[in-house]
């Protein structure tokens, strides 16, 4: 399509995505081909994204914390406190997103670089001498409060932590960081492998070997609303018109109260496990299909929501790595998602291995077109609006990124506590561990009882189980248990 199919849009539209993407309304700007450091030092805009991010939350007064992710990294084995808080000292001096705040100034969102604190304040809790019952009480107490307290955007700082020392041999760091500045790959293998050498060189007396960070985040938020995209909106904006076209049911999830006429954006974290028995057929299935985990995973929550809803025709929503499609950004901190909807139709004749070619289908084709907020595609697509849910989806799933080889006794997990808040009625997030899948199930407990998340995780886990051996069941075939 050419670029007219863009101008063609009624001017409030063609300004709401001009805003979004950075197009001068006199004239294009043709950004360079490669990302390059900036010198200026000045105030960065905001990435489509993080926009996005700021404005659902500043937008809802009293809502829970909304966005505060929590990281948990397990230490076993003696651990030098000194050393990794300076390590994290200077991460933090590495990468200035981690230093961010935003402001409004000249109505323009734009995020600054505070000075980076040296040595960082990590405080530490000590609880040697309790029994495990009691320690676990006492980090639930001490960083349930540190992840519930909401973050000043605009005073910063965005991210704070705390040491936790269990015994001698066991240790955990706890961080507390907004969303719109970490996404899976930062959490699960950046920060982990920089940590990591900083770490092992402070401890040694060594210096760090680290190579300098060759760009930095606010260089590629400029890039992006640099980047002349006409044509390549109107070409996204075409796929979701097909893909989105028709009415879109609400899930019709059998919730355990009524839905509040208005989001309450509630939220509280079960975890569970995918023993490792399940969770090798469900990697098997994938290799055999040669498919990702991730599509099995996506394929089964479907086929969970088709058998709940008897729903042919729904949506599933994504966070897809937008931003990481650069060579230059691989290594750099920072948030880089956007979510994305995925519509599935579905048949009673349909078997499990058809769902399966549907999903992966969907998946790459939503990657490929991942620009564009749900809020833009909302707005131009003119779907209904409706105060109680989110627009597009209100269940999502993810899997989140392996983490690189440490040759230290080390392990991340993300979402151990929740923070009060929920984006969508239920998001199921999976980490690929070594003792199994991990999982987390954060759900509104305004709609949903805890037993009732605990029987849809063990349907899923049912389903895996059924599936994983025999992928041409139709779906019209699967019943689930009744407990």
């Amino acid at each position: 399509m050419q670029k007219a199919a863009v101008t063609a849009l009624s001017e409030p539209k063609r300004k709401l995505l001009q805003s979004y993407l950075g197009v001068g309304t006199a004239q294009t700007r043709v950004a360079p081909s490669v990302i390059s450091p900036t010198t200026s030092g000045g105030p960065a805009p905001l990435t489509i994204s993080q926009e996005q991010l700021f404005l659902r939350e500043t937008s809802r007064p009293g809502i829970p914390s909304l966005y505060n992710e929590c990281i948990t990294l397990r230490v076993r084995g003696p651990l030098n406190i000194a050393a990794l808080k300076q390590s994290l000292s200077d991460i933090i001096g590495r990468h200035e997103i981690w230093r961010t705040t935003y402001v409004i100034k000249n109505e323009q969102l734009l995020q600054f670089i505070r000075p980076a604190p040296d040595p960082v304040v990590v405080p530490t809790i000590d609880l040697r001498g309790f029994s495990r019952v009691r320690q676990e009480e006492e980090i639930e107490r001490a960083i349930g409060d540190l992840v519930q307290q909401p973050f000043s955007l605009t005073n910063g700082p965005l991210i704070r932590g705390r040491v936790v020392t269990l015994d001698d041999l066991e240790h955990r760091l706890y961080l507390v960081a907004h969303l719109s500045i970490v996404d899976g790959l930062s959490v699960y293998q950046i920060f982990p492998f920089e940590l990591a050498a900083l770490y092992r060189a402070h401890s040694s007396g060594q210096f760090p070997a680290l190579p300098p960070v060759p760009i930095q985040f606010g260089d590629y938020s400029r890039w992006q609303r640099q980047t002349s995209r006409s044509e390549h909106v109107a070409k996204q904006l075409d796929y979701w018109r097909t893909q989105l076209e028709g009415e879109i049911s609400p899930l019709n999830w059998p919730t355990d109260r009524p839905r509040p006429s208005r989001e309450t954006f509630r939220g509280t974290i079960q975890q569970f496990v995918v023993p490792m028995p399940l969770a090798q057929a469900m990697k098997w299935l994938a290799r055999q299909e040669g498919i990702t985990l991730f599509t099995v995973m996506l394929s089964l929550f479907a086929t969970l929501l088709h058998s709940y809803t008897q729903q042919d025709d729904f949506v599933i929503g994504t966070p897809a790595p937008s931003g990481r499609k650069r060579s230059e950004i691989q290594k750099l901190l920072g948030y880089f998602l956007t979510p994305v909807a995925l519509r599935f139709r579905l048949t009673s004749s349909m078997t499990f291995r058809e769902l399966l070619r549907q999903a992966q289908r969907l998946t790459l084709e939503a990657i490929s077109n991942d620009d564009l907020p749900v809020e833009v595609l909302a707005q131009e697509l003119k779907l209904k609006t409706d105060p109680s849910r989110n627009p597009l989806f209100t269940v999502a799933i993810s899997l989140q990124p392996g983490m690189p080889r440490l040759d230290l006794d080390w392990s991340v997990t993300s979402m151990d506590i929740s923070s009060g808040g929920a984006p969508w009625d239920l998001y199921l997030a999976f980490i690929d561990a070594r003792e199994g899948m991990l999982g987390r199930a954060q759900y509104n407990p305004d709609l949903f009882e805890s037993r009732t998340i605990a029987r849809v995780l063990q349907h899923y886990q049912e389903l895996l189980h059924i599936l994983s051996a025999k992928p041409d069941t139709r779906l019209a075939e699967i019943t689930l248990s009744a407990n």
